[in-house]
């Protein structure tokens, strides 16, 4: 904080600096959130991989429930930072996030079908799937460049577990 010179101290001054120091404190907290959010979505999916391929039933719904229950820090997120006048990017990355996560939800939970069997429904899926990924990378990297490395070797990993579920053995 701040100190102001002798005589021009007040409390609203004070008021101010502390104000000013709370949305700095706010808007860390709000890219912290953002960047823990996108790499436990990465693990999670990653996990989730690797549980399919392994025939983990338990591990799967508790990765599931994980990436689904990420729809709350990943609103809370774009509530904070909507407050702070953000970027358009860091907007619409959150909806493709967010998006994601809802037809997610709305497929696999609500109506239960399996849309992974028709393309119709799982090529798009798999365009919001992506769409979704790279907005977290590229919030991430906007927030603190080295936790956007982090973000993107988690990334990586991901795509590592879906090659290994995609392969045969």
């Amino acid at each position: 904080m701040h100190q102001l010179p002798a005589g021009n101290h007040s409390l609203l001054h004070e008021f101010i600096e502390e104000m000013g120091d709370s949305q700095m404190n706010i808007s860390k907290l709000m890219d912290t959130i953002f960047i823990c959010s996108s790499i436990i979505f990465n693990i999670s999916v990653s996990a989730f991989y690797i549980a399919v391929k392994l025939g983990n039933l338990i591990l799967m719904q508790v990765c599931g429930a994980t990436v689904l229950s990420l729809i709350i820090p990943f609103t809370i997120t774009l509530l904070g930072y909507t407050k702070e006048k953000p970027e358009k990017r860091v907007i619409i990355s959150h909806a493709f996030i967010l998006f994601y996560l809802f037809l997610e939800l709305l497929l696999d939970y609500i109506l239960k079908i399996p849309f992974r069997e028709i393309l119709a429904i799982h090529i798009p899926y798999i365009i919001v799937f992506y769409a979704a990924m790279f907005s977290m990378i590229g919030v991430s990297f906007s927030k603190n460049r080295k936790m956007g490395f982090v973000v993107t070797i988690t990334f990586l990993i991901l795509i590592g577990c879906l090659v290994y579920y995609l392969l045969p053995f």
